[in-house]
């Protein structure tokens, strides 16, 4: 059983530091990794607005842990 820690949850959260919600993809969770990619999408494209910037870095970053500590189903 592969659980928190595992290859493959720092090969997703590697994944998700580059591109927020690839690393819930690379794990299936491919609702997880539409609202992660969308959300942090959405906030680096109003950057310029400060707030919407912070909010998509603070997402980008909860992506990373969330797929860092995923414990799959077996």
């Amino acid at each position: 059983m592969s659980g928190q820690g595992s290859g493959g949850n720092v090969l997703a959260a590697v994944c998700s530091f580059f591109i927020p919600g690839l690393g819930q993809l690379v794990q299936g969770r491919i609702l997880a990794a539409i609202l992660f990619f969308a959300i942090v999408g959405v906030g680096y494209f109003f950057a310029v607005l400060i707030i919407p910037a912070v909010i998509g870095g603070i997402f980008h970053l909860w992506s990373i842990i969330d797929a860092a500590r995923f414990v799959g189903v077996d």
